[in-house]
């Protein structure tokens, strides 16, 4: 799966399926992204390749208190990706938004659904939290295994 920026400047290309795709919406989400909710897709930073341009990296501040670095393009400033402070340089959470084909990453989980925008209707079925998660309870076991993979 192949994306990018707006102005084209920044092209990346994620080598696998993501772990796990989240649909997060938490205030600080709904902040950054001026929307109502963030969908990122989780994949090992050693599966994206940067294929055009470079990156400016902003740290900013995020609700856990231990920050997050988000990728961005220095022409039209679009955020391509963030790494978290929990997981360090070690996942990507890639804006599903800007990939070339964003109905290939649907959410696999809805987070922080007790902050969400009242307007939003969840589709019936679909994992959704209050707040967040243990991830042995929804990930899939592929999923675990590459997780423990960077983690240990």
């Amino acid at each position: 799966m192949e994306g990018g920026c707006d102005c084209r400047e920044i092209r990346y290309r994620m080598t696998s399926k993501p772990m796990f795709v989240h649909c997060c919406h938490c205030r600080w989400c709904q902040r950054e992204t001026g929307a109502s909710f963030a969908l990122n897709a989780m994949i090992e930073s050693d599966r994206v390749e940067l294929l055009h341009g470079k990156c400016e990296i902003v740290n900013t501040p995020s609700n856990s208190g231990k920050g997050q670095l988000i990728a961005r393009c220095p022409t039209c400033r679009i955020a391509v990706w963030s790494n978290y402070g929990g997981a360090g340089e070690k996942v990507r959470f890639v804006r599903v938004g800007t990939l070339d084909n964003p109905d290939q990453c649907p959410p696999d989980i809805h987070i922080f659904t007790s902050s969400k925008q009242p307007w939003v209707v969840l589709p019936p079925g679909m994992p959704a939290v209050a707040e967040y998660y243990k991830t042995a309870d929804y990930w899939p076991a592929d999923s675990l295994a590459r997780r423990k993979a960077i983690f240990g």
